[in-house]
């Protein structure tokens, strides 16, 4: 009786000619998360640092977004790299990007700067967020140079309930200071000193959120001592660079699909130690959050680093920018 309803179910939904009416076939999702945009604007906006506005091509409007998010974006070169937004999120027809020209490094700013023109047309993924703006009674923002760029809307969002201290080395060089709240605390380098980040969060009141994102030491000193000083607070950081690796321990990588073997160092990554062998593979965060490097694990334990993957991914994917071996040899799908 089962194979009879089976069959049956077949002939009308599957093979029947009116399979395609009841029966239609969900679309490959194409646009809204990858999309394509052009450069409607590209701004100076303080020193080595410009901004991007980008629009869709037709003028349509984008993805909603919410404060801390940020694009993945695909320079013309291949490379993929992520930039906060940094402009108003109720405007749809908008996004914008600010990138800071790091003339050496792994980075995409020398290619952002030199070559992309207003007009450019580009690809884009996202909106996302990692830097989850959350509700609180109240709020300090430290932002540290570009760090300015997730900080920004938060602090237009959070209004009179947010504190803003604002450093960077000079004036010259800290962007969109003609668009800060007019509470905000300005403190460049050569009129106040290098900050005592202790000291600056000590401002935060009892239960705020406080948000820090700036250069690595900055986001260490946080660490250390926010929940010393705030008890009750909660603390939320974001990093533009890799973490260094704590604890590693050598290991060596097959290469399944090319045979290439590589031996990765007690203080390097994973995807550092491949890319001397395959320079070609994807990567963008390296940090362990956006999982564009996620790889399939064929043989070994793995010591997971990552704040991605689910239980169920854990026992055969990795996140190769941060996870390592938890013996002496991993065999990747690669």
């Amino acid at each position: 009786m089962l194979g009879g309803v089976i069959d049956v179910y077949k002939r009308v939904f599957v093979s029947g000619p009116a399979a395609t009416v009841l029966s239609r076939p969900k679309p490959v999702r194409r646009t809204g998360f990858d999309l394509n945009v052009v450069i409607e604007s590209v701004e100076q906006e303080a020193d080595d640092v410009i901004g991007l506005t980008l629009r869709a091509p037709g003028g349509d409007p984008l993805p909603s977004w919410r404060p801390g998010s940020h694009l993945d974006v695909f320079l013309p070169s291949g490379r993929q790299r992520q930039y906060s937004l940094c402009g108003d999120p109720a405007d749809r027809r908008r996004y914008r990007i600010a990138v800071r020209r790091i003339a050496d490094g792994e980075g995409g700013s020398p290619e952002i700067h030199e070559t992309l023109r207003v007009g450019d047309p580009l690809r884009i993924r996202g909106p996302r967020n990692a830097f989850t703006f959350v509700e609180a009674p109240s709020y300090l923002f430290l932002a540290g140079g570009i760090g300015i760029t997730p900080i920004l809307p938060m602090a237009t969002a959070a209004g009179a309930r947010g504190q803003l201290i604002y450093t960077g080395r000079t004036r010259s060089a800290m962007p969109f200071l003609a668009e800060l709240p007019a509470h905000a605390e300005v403190r460049p380098d050569d009129e106040h000193g290098v900050p005592v980040v202790e000291e600056l969060i000590a401002r935060a009141e009892p239960g705020a959120a406080v948000y820090v994102c700036g250069p690595p030491p900055m986001l260490e000193a946080a660490q250390r001592c926010m929940f010393e000083l705030n008890p009750t607070g909660s603390l939320h950081t974001e990093r533009f660079s890799a973490l260094p690796v704590t604890d590693g321990k050598p290991f060596r990588i097959e290469l399944a699909r090319s045979g290439k073997t590589v031996r990765v160092e007690a203080n390097e990554t994973a995807l550092s130690a491949i890319r001397r062998v395959s320079p070609d593979v994807t990567y963008s965060c390296r940090q362990g959050f956006c999982g564009t490097c996620k790889t399939g694990v064929l043989s070994g334990a793995v010591d997971h680093r990552d704040r991605l993957l689910p239980d169920a991914q854990r026992a055969d994917q990795m996140l190769i920018c941060v996870s390592r071996a938890a013996g002496d040899q991993l065999v990747l799908d690669l």
